[in-house]
């Protein structure tokens, strides 16, 4: 699975799942799977373009995150990435928000997310 980092201004995007989906209304950073004979990079920009209705620039490819849940493991790669419009259409999530660096930790993330906004406040913010 891939994610996208889109931070600007000292905030990061963050959207949340939907009640409908695995881990209802967790904040995740978006993005999704990588389809047979597609490259993390590629699958990134396809996501969030299905996802969010934006093009993103991938600017750097940060560590591989991977989590155990009860069920399943999780590989996370995350990228980070710019946008260059703001005009966001969520497809799939119930919402998203501009979160200030200072508040990550009042967030409540998806669990394989919480290494990567470790690294984000590490390197962003």
């Amino acid at each position: 699975m891939t994610c996208a980092v889109i931070a600007g201004d000292r905030k990061v995007l963050a959207v949340r799942r939907s009640e409908t989906m695995p881990h209802p209304l967790k904040w995740e950073f978006p993005g999704g799977k990588i389809r047979e004979g597609e490259n993390p990079e590629k699958c990134i920009i396809r996501e969030i373009r299905e996802e969010l209705g934006v093009k993103v620039k991938v600017e750097r490819l940060m560590p591989t995150v991977r989590h155990g849940y009860d069920t399943h493991a999780v590989k996370l790669i995350p990228f980070i990435c710019s946008i260059r419009e703001r005009e966001i259409t969520l497809a799939e999530h119930r919402e998203y928000r501009w979160i200030p660096c200072g508040e990550l930790d009042r967030v409540d993330w998806l669990e394989a997310d919480l290494e990567v906004v470790a690294m984000v406040r590490e390197q962003l913010c």
